[in-house]
């Protein structure tokens, strides 16, 4: 058991907030792979869990019906167990985006609840220092009887805020949510986009100092999942600890400082998120390895694998004064700057750029080939402009590092780059603006 006076893996000791702690039992430690990304671990320890196990009893045979009870009354109930957890062990730090990964019933959610004071702990330790904001599952927190400006108060109080504080921010809450038309409507009548849209702007208005997210975000619509894109940037940007659940890997690498895979109730890997990515993908086609064991077959191409070419160390958008930028104006080209690091030996690697809308829908692309030698850890720069026809609205670049082996056999790897916004007064008509020569004009009358 480790006492508060002793240091913690990672150097540092917690030195703002107070810490909660779970239920005490055995210690393990974890190996940390190679090098995580800058601003990992910089700060003092926010999370710690140490040994962490959860287990559920689950009938083998359920008596439903008195009818079944009068027949059989003296059957004993029998349980199987369930293990979810087995010994996790991990630290986040503060201003941390932490990402956790794994397939389906692999543990992700029993873990975020454990964080988040919902389950106890079987046996090991948790600690958290500072305000939590949990956002786990869909109409938790939520009375249904109550209407949605009441409940936002009322998960204000539990978010920690005063009542007066989750008062004041309801306007807040209701412009985020846009349903400030709904506001006198209960709970119960909405949607479940409605809901996770009041949960997600409540959670985000009490700006809590650690927001646990679990994967219920794939419920709403892709313009409230680009809001969402929109509030993890920023408060990646300004230092807040987060922990996200999540299939996504392209978020997972585009966001993540460190991820941590989590397969039958055991912590599979934790470190750098691209590395994240492939045991993730390892685990999901794990009956279809790349022959040369480097990546994983894609399972709707035979000639296709994916695996880990680069991450990106950069990536901007800049205006005409080389500033960063997050929205550009219509017609203005876009300035590209992108910074990619070689995580193997890539001989002429290709570079296939996306440009996807809020609907994921790839609006243009291109492909450059680097013909030259890009060894482990060497860089490669993606600078140029690109021609802007797109329409005002939400997008997002995507770089696709291939590297081609002869005969058809391919190894890819995609990477969420960046989102921006497009503005302008021009009518929007579908999805890009493009220059025309087509005019009208009368036709002469036909001779009689």
């Amino acid at each position: 058991m480790l006492a508060r006076s002793e240091k913690r893996p990672g150097g540092t000791a917690p030195t703002s907030g107070s810490w909660s702690e779970e239920t005490d039992g055995g210690v393990a430690t974890i190996g940390v792979s190679r090098g995580t990304r800058a601003g990992a671990g910089a700060g003092p320890v926010v999370i710690e869990a140490r040994g962490v196990a959860k287990s559920f009893r689950i009938p083998e045979y359920r008596v439903d019906t008195l009818k079944e009870r009068v027949s059989h009354p003296f059957r004993r109930s029998e349980y199987r167990e369930l293990c979810a957890l087995q010994n996790i062990s991990f630290d986040v730090h503060q201003g941390e985006f932490f990402g956790i990964v794994g397939r389906n019933g692999s543990g992700k959610s029993t873990l975020l609840k454990i964080l988040a004071s919902i389950y106890r702990p079987d046996a090991g330790k948790v600690r958290m220092a500072g305000r939590v904001a949990p956002f786990i599952e869909l109409g938790v927190g939520f009375n249904p009887e109550m209407t949605a400006r009441e409940n936002v108060v009322l998960n204000g109080v539990l978010f920690g805020l005063s009542r007066r504080d989750a008062q004041s921010r309801l306007d807040a809450v209701l412009d985020f949510a846009e349903l400030r038309d709904f506001v006198d409507l209960k709970i119960k009548n909405y949607s479940s986009g409605m809901m996770v849209r009041l949960a997600f702007a409540i959670m985000v208005q009490a700006d809590a100092d650690i927001m646990l997210i679990d994967e219920v975000l794939a419920v709403g619509d892709a313009a409230f999942a680009q809001k969402c894109m929109d509030v993890f940037h920023e408060r990646r940007e300004a230092g807040k600890t987060i922990v996200l659940v999540t299939h996504d890997m392209a978020t997972v690498q585009s966001l993540c400082h460190r991820a941590m895979v989590i397969h039958d109730g055991e912590l599979e890997y934790i470190g750098d998120p691209e590395d994240a990515a492939l045991h993730y993908y390892r685990l999901n086609f794990a009956h279809e390895p790349a022959a040369d064991g480097d990546g994983v077959m894609a399972p709707d191409n035979d000639s296709v694998a994916v695996e880990i070419n680069g991450r990106a160390v950069q990536a901007r958008l800049l205006d005409e004064a080389g500033r960063p930028i997050a929205n550009v104006e219509q017609g203005v080209p876009l300035v590209l700057d992108v910074v990619i690091e070689a995580a193997r030996e890539l001989e002429k690697p290709v570079f296939v750029v996306h440009v996807l809308n809020d609907d994921h829908v790839v609006v243009f692309g291109f492909t450059r080939r680097l013909d030259e030698l890009v060894a482990q850890g060497q860089r490669v720069r993606l600078a140029g402009e690109i021609e802007n026809r797109l329409v005002p609205g939400r997008y997002a670049i995507d770089c696709w590092i291939r590297r081609d082996r002869g005969f058809g056999d391919m190894r890819v790897q995609g990477l969420r780059l960046i989102h921006f916004g497009v503005y302008g007064t021009a009518p929007r008509h579908g999805i890009v603006s493009l220059r025309t020569n087509v005019e009208p004009a009368l036709e002469p009358a036909p001779d009689e």
